[in-house]
């Protein structure tokens, strides 16, 4: 039996959840499809990129004892397995100083490329690599849209959240023209869902007049569990599997599944 040549090794797909709108469910979906995938039998890493750390904490973790974290990787360069954190799904950590590693990135050279050099120790080891941003265009948010082969978009369904998509495909696209010529949306998510409003029908159809097919056939519907899921340190998926929480991300799942054959 031959060797597996280098090239034809597993490699992660990176996908970066971004919107620069705060409460549209990003970590939430950052967390739940990847707790989605692992229930598929995939291999996940998800990354803390937010200096408030939610992401960390809803595993459990709390981020103001975190000693060493994705801040010491980006700016000190420790290798990312060091700081990954084994819980329902593996998760590079955020700690409060990741507040001032924009501050700590600016005078570096090749700054905007530190998470994707750090994921080259790890690409083989998983085959999903989530990515939760900061609400903001900062560096933290260019350095996972560096990394990223894709995005997923988590879009409250409101007419406010929606403007923020063009200012996010503005970024995108001078990503592409400098940093990362491949990088592409892979879906848009409609999150927070209340499908009792004639708003959130409007909303839908916008989206899906502006943004076609890109705009994913599950919706992630208003409900308590995603509140009370992170403060028992969990998915939603593991709090209450049975519900239509878990089931919406399972759904999701699939289709970001079927979407890379």
């Amino acid at each position: 039996m031959t060797d597996t040549p280098k090239d034809i090794k597993k490699k992660a797909k990176v996908i970066a959840f971004a919107n620069q709108k705060g409460g549209v469910a990003k970590t939430t979906t950052t967390l739940n499809l990847s707790a989605a995938f692992a229930e598929e039998g995939h291999k996940v890493l998800c990354i803390d990129m937010d200096p408030q750390g939610n992401l960390t904490m809803s595993q459990g973790i709390d981020p103001d004892t975190v000693e060493t974290s994705i801040y010491d990787v980006l700016v000190n360069k420790t290798p990312i397995s060091e700081i990954i954190v084994h819980r329902e799904i593996d998760v590079a950590v955020a700690s409060i100083d990741l507040a001032g590693a924009e501050m700590a990135l600016s005078s570096q050279i090749g700054r905007e490329r530190a998470l994707d050099k750090a994921l080259n120790e790890v690409r083989d080891v998983y085959d999903f690599i989530c990515i939760d941003t900061p609400p903001s265009l900062g560096l933290l948010t260019i350095n996972a849209l560096t990394a990223a082969d894709k995005v997923i978009v988590p879009v409250q369904c409101e007419y406010l959240s929606m403007r923020g998509l063009i200012q996010l495909q503005n970024t995108l696209e001078m990503i592409r023209e400098n940093l990362n010529p491949d990088v592409d949306i892979e879906g848009i998510l409609p999150t927070l869902v209340d499908s009792r409003t004639l708003h959130a029908k409007e909303a839908i159809e916008l989206l899906e007049e502006n943004f076609g097919d890109r705009v994913f056939a599950s919706r992630i519907k208003k409900t308590i569990r995603f509140a009370e899921a992170p403060v028992k340190g969990m998915s939603v998926l593991k709090y209450d599997p049975d519900g239509i929480a878990a089931q919406s991300y399972r759904d999701l799942a699939k289709e970001v599944i079927a979407h890379g054959k």
